[in-house]
């Protein structure tokens, strides 16, 4: 299982019947012929989570020489390539293996992983090294691989099927496929006898109760098709309260004790920090920011934290943050960089810069490829040995250091002689330790009458000769293929770090990893999803697209590249044309041109701790439009969270990203602070900018009677319009309840200053109101004549604008806004 799995099916995809978000079998399965079917599936959710106690004693060595050989021996990803000497006769997926299923009417044993999965391991060690169990599989089964990371949309069905047949999931996936791939039952780790026993089960079943079979498959194909393209009949309108009530839910979940949301396990709430941090720049709530900071304060704290390496492992098994799962994830590490580096520019926090350096130290030194992208992860180590490159006993700390030094960092980090660590599955201490710190390292040296600096430099010199040792120690494997999407979240961090902290070392690293990607990945067809040892493979799914998008489009922003914006507009164009449900809205997870499987759909989760695309392909289509003048991609952003609104409604979680767009859609945020100089004011609130400058006129010989003009520039965003004034002479009513568009000025006691006359508004008939309305679109310009008193002549004086107004598009009207700011005029 390799731990628990953050929920991979949001509830909104689900049957309405059901009274959770996963269901058994008994929810499918109705025929009474089919109750033998229905008790196996019960007991394989005995056997999938039994307790693994015993599993050191079952395992197989593998040796040095290489008995058999398969067919994943061709393969470029290393969870593929780890099984390629198995006994086991694995297949690829691909056309071969079931077209041999078909050939020989055998099921399909499907097995999904990766990597870094300590259960995967377990299981390959247990049983498919084992030749008692491959004879079994390739006597009865075809038997196929699927390495999770590089075949998402076969991972995220088939995750699915074993969800609805055992009501929970993780990996390694284990199910058994008809050769016209439709699932038929499921589970996840089996011990090797029991195993055994469930594999010639179900070859019974297949030989003499095919009927039995069929149907099942049949049944959950449909509920698959059902989760997976859920029919939605309510509506629910996009609107403040929603990201309200998902802020108050989220702080209701808060742990106010020992940080993130809810109890153990506890995975890093990136989404979830995410989304506060935006709500807390629009309303300022302290409980907002106390709720962010605590949490980032105890991960960097814990255990979770690799104090000595650098960077973040993949989830704590406790609330406290101290035992972590210790694979360590690009896309983890990249989305907590974000995350710290947006601390950083709220609070100047000192600690949240150094976690940010912190978690670059680590990808610069053992995740960077000589090209310039990312690896995936690192694994939590062999079987039997979780951790063991990572934990330390007192001992150990004298090797690299002095005494000295050894007890001070003993003492700072927490260890004892008889350990602070656990083992997982049994629980007992075994006389080593995880590093955590309680306090900072300021409030330490302060309790030592130290100076901070000089402490943090001994801590620091310490750590490297401690990660100096650690690194002659045996390494746990690392996943060296690279993903476009986590490379994507990488990239989109390291600008992002790059420009709020002011690092050129981050933009170095994010533009190297940038140009590799654009030359090595994108094609005329969109993007490749994986890269190992030169090639590029399998053609890009969704997260492809909309991360490396953001990646390029944050990374413009921070360097004033274009051509980073254009590739990423590139990119989203790509993703309008091959994934945009053109009906309904949204992205699908797979192009037009995918491999068509159980179900093509939006809805199906990642299964891991990833952004929600849909979610981030809406923020960044908003930007967009607004960069490239572009009202489509706006539309397609609005459409997107429409098709979304009663998923959001209904699970505040695994949407933030959504939630986040909305807020940017629903409520318009001041871009940026009113800017101006002698002559010239700017100040903008999507959708709208108002530019004011002094235009003078040499018409009169005198210069003190010179005639100036005040000129006001109303720039309104493609897609968006203002109604005229009601009453205005020369413009229709404006409709009932919609602000209309009204300037006023207030000049400085030396300024005589004319009436405002706004220009002609564009007439049309609205056949809902039954009268004609008079609109603004596009630009407008109002020039306001005025004169300077002479006795004014070398002060300075100022004229204070208003722009009130209210913004509506063809679907909806935004709140109304206020635009304000105040011009100076030098006067000579």
């Amino acid at each position: 299982m390799n731990g628990p799995m953050p929920p991979a099916i949001p509830i909104e995809a689900l049957p309405k019947h059901l009274p959770t978000p996963l269901f058994c079998m008994s929810h499918l399965v109705a025929h009474p012929k089919r109750s033998v079917i229905f008790s196996l599936a019960v007991a394989f959710v005995a056997l999938a989570y039994n307790s693994p106690q015993s599993f050191g004693q079952q395992s197989t060595e593998q040796g040095h020489s290489h008995m058999h050989t398969n067919r994943l021996i061709s393969e470029t990803s290393p969870y593929l390539l780890q099984h390629a000497h198995n006994p086991v006769d694995w297949y690829p997926w691909g056309e071969e293996a079931f077209a041999k299923a078909k050939e020989e009417n055998k099921p399909i044993f499907l097995s999904v992983g990766y990597s870094t999965c300590y259960w995967c391991h377990v299981m390959e060690k247990e049983s498919f090294e084992d030749p008692d169990v491959a004879k079994v599989i390739n006597e009865h089964f075809i038997a196929i691989k699927v390495d999770r990371e590089e075949r998402p949309d076969i991972d995220e069905q088939y995750m699915l099927a074993t969800q609805l047949l055992t009501s929970r999931g993780g990996w390694p996936n284990s199910v058994w496929l008809t050769p016209d791939g439709d699932p038929w039952m499921a589970g996840t780790y089996f011990p090797k006898q029991r195993f055994i026993v469930v594999l010639e089960q179900l070859q019974n079943f297949w030989v003499n109760r095919r009927d039995d079979v069929n149907r099942q498959a049949e049944s959950i194909v449909r509920a698959t098709e059902q989760a997976g393209n859920p029919s939605v009949t309510e509506t629910v309108e996009l609107s403040l309260e929603m990201v309200e009530q998902a802020t108050d839910e989220f702080l209701s979940q808060f742990d106010d004790v020992h940080g993130g949301f809810g109890g153990a396990p506890k995975f890093p709430p990136h989404g979830t920090l995410s989304f506060l941090m935006q709500r807390y720049r629009t309303t300022e709530n302290p409980k907002i920011l106390q709720a962010v900071t605590r949490t980032l304060d105890a991960m960097w704290l814990g255990g979770f934290h690799d104090h000595i390496g650098g960077g973040f492992h993949r989830y704590s098994t406790d609330r406290k943050w101290l035992l972590p799962h210790f694979e360590k994830m690009l896309y983890d590490n990249a989305q907590l960089m974000d995350a710290y580096a947006e601390a950083y520019a709220l609070t100047q926090k000192p600690r949240y810069r150094e976690a940010v350096a912190d978690i670059y130290r680590w990808v610069n030194r053992e995740m960077t490829s000589p090209e310039g992208g990312f690896y995936s992860a690192i694994d939590s180590g062999e079987v039997g040995k979780e951790g063991e490159s990572l934990i330390w006993s007192t001992e150990q700390l004298e090797k690299p250091l002095n005494q000295e030094d050894a007890d001070l960092f003993a003492e700072v980090y927490q260890f004892s002689n008889e350990g602070n660590f656990r083992e997982e599955a049994s629980g007992e201490r075994i006389g080593k330790n995880i590093p955590y710190r309680v306090q900072s390292l300021d409030e330490i040296a302060q309790q030592y009458g130290e100076d901070p600096k000089d402490f943090r430099r001994r801590m620091h010199a310490i750590r490297d000769a401690l990660l100096e040792e650690r690194l002659h120690w045996p390494q746990p494997h690392k996943d060296d293929k690279i993903l476009t999407s986590w490379n994507g979240l990488m990239i989109k961090s390291l600008s992002k770090a790059g420009r709020l902290l002011d690092e050129p070392a981050y933009l170095q690293s994010a533009k190297k990893a940038a140009d590799f990607l654009v030359k090595a990945m994108m094609t005329d067809e969109g993007v490749m999803r994986s890269f190992r040892n030169g090639q590029a493979k399998q053609p890009g799914f969704l997260d492809d697209h909309v991360f490396l998008a953001a990646g390029l489009s944050e990374l413009a922003k921070a360097t004033g590249e274009d051509d980073y914006l254009f590739q990423a507009k590139r990119l989203i164009d790509h993703l309008r044309n091959e994934f945009e449900d053109a009906e309904e809205g949204g992205f699908f997870q797979t192009g037009k041109t995918h491999q068509e499987l159980l179900v093509r759909s939006k809805f199906l989760g990642s299964g891991g701790n990833l952004p929600n695309a849909n979610g981030i392909a809406a923020e960044l289509m908003f930007e967009l439009s607004e960069e490239f003048n572009d009202p489509a991609l706006r539309r397609s952003a609005v459409k997107t969270l429409n098709a979304f609104a009663v998923a959001i409604d209904r699970q505040a979680h695994t949407n933030e990203d959504l939630l986040k767009a909305i807020e940017t859609w629903v409520i318009p945020t001041l871009d940026a602070k009113p800017t101006a100089d002698d002559r010239r004011l700017i100040v903008r609130g999507s959708p709208v900018t108002m530019e004011a400058r002094v235009a003078s006129s040499d018409q009169t010989e005198s210069a003190q009677a010179k005639s100036n003009r005040l000129v006001v520039t109303v720039k309104i965003d493609p897609g968006f319009h203002l109604y005229g004034e009601a009453g205005d002479k020369r413009s229709s009513d404006a409709p009932v309840l919609v602000r209309p568009v009204r300037l006023t000025a207030k000049p400085g006691p030396a300024i005589r200053m004319q009436s405002i006359v706004m220009p002609a508004a564009t007439k049309k008939n609205d056949p809902v109101l039954g009268r004609e309305l008079a609109i603004y679109s596009g630009t407008l310009e109002i020039e306001i004549p005025f004169s300077i008193e002479p006795v004014a002549a070398g002060s300075a004086e100022s004229i204070q604008l208003e722009l009130q107004f209210q913004a509506c598009d063809d679907m909806r009207c935004l709140q109304p806004q206020t635009l304000s700011g105040t011009l100076r005029i030098d006067i000579q």
